[in-house]
């Protein structure tokens, strides 16, 4: 199933894309769907109303995550891109509800600063509840997967140690434009291998597989669920491949009116143009 959040004129609804529309399903978003109990996808299932695919405003699809848990230093290569050792455990941080938008949102370009960056990801979204998962439940667990760009502000970013401060600034990080389950992609459903890719005004600057991440969906599930119990709805971002501005010899990063779109294969695009903020 491909699910998504639509916005409508009476408020935003959940999903789910059969051909070239989607069907209306009883609830205000995924978000309520996940949790509406471990039979969601019976009800993912359920018959409504029906909208054009073609031209749908599109919100994230999960719109208020409890929790949104991303990684760092995940793919070998950008890794080494910017001149760091392979980390023995994840590196993790997070993110607040605000900053996501969705696939066709503006990225609001803050005033205060002026290295804002790209950052292609597979997302992955949480199901079911667990803790301390093993592999198996952990795989389990994953309701399915999404494409993201963890737009960041590398000047906040590294202002000190720790880098929630650049990475969730308001309106920045676009998510969707569904909710894929991972039947509906070949091969391992906790460690899909699909291109990803990530380009700005048309200029490829990130291309990859995700076979390349050091530690894999299901290796994140269950580690992160070691700290605390994740639960339906939470959004994992797995990291970015090289290719970032942040990188590049000379540094290079986003201006407004640039168009930044990011592909995951058999997932989707995302495309966000670049807009100042107003303040």
């Amino acid at each position: 199933m491909r699910l998504v959040t639509l916005r409508t004129p009476a408020g935003t609804r959940a999903g789910r894309v059969h051909g070239d529309g989607i069907v209306e399903l009883p609830f205000d978003d995924l978000d309520a769907l996940l949790r509406s109990g471990t039979d969601w996808r019976d009800r993912a299932g359920a018959d409504g109303p029906r909208h054009p695919l073609d031209g749908a405003d599109l919100a994230p699809p999960v719109r208020a995550p409890r929790k949104i848990v991303c990684l760092g230093l995940n793919y070998r290569a950008h890794i080494l891109e910017m001149g760091r050792a392979l980390p023995a455990h994840p590196t993790l941080f997070a993110k607040f509800a605000r900053a996501l938008i969705g696939p066709s949102d503006s990225i609001a370009l803050p005033p205060e600063s002026a290295t804002v960056d790209w950052e292609a990801e597979l997302g992955l979204v949480i199901g079911r509840s667990v803790r301390r998962a093993s592999e198996a439940q952990a795989v389990a667990a994953i309701a399915g997967y999404t494409v993201a760009n963890d737009v960041s502000m590398r000047d906040w970013q590294l202002r000190t140690d720790e880098w929630l401060q650049g990475k969730t600034f308001e309106a920045s990080t676009p998510v969707g434009p569904a909710l894929v389950t991972p039947d509906e992609l070949d091969g391992d459903p906790g460690a899909p291998d699909l291109e990803i890719s990530c380009d700005v005004d048309g200029e490829v600057l990130q291309r990859a597989r995700t076979g390349d991440l050091l530690f894999n969906p299901g290796d994140i599930v269950a580690y992160v669920s070691t700290l605390v119990t994740l639960e339906p709805g939470d959004l994992i971002l797995t990291g970015t491949p090289g290719g970032v501005g942040a990188g590049r010899d000379p540094k290079v990063f986003l201006r407004p009116g640039q168009t930044v779109r990011t592909t995951v294969e058999g997932l989707g695009e995302l495309v966000n143009r670049c807009e100042e903020e107003r303040v």
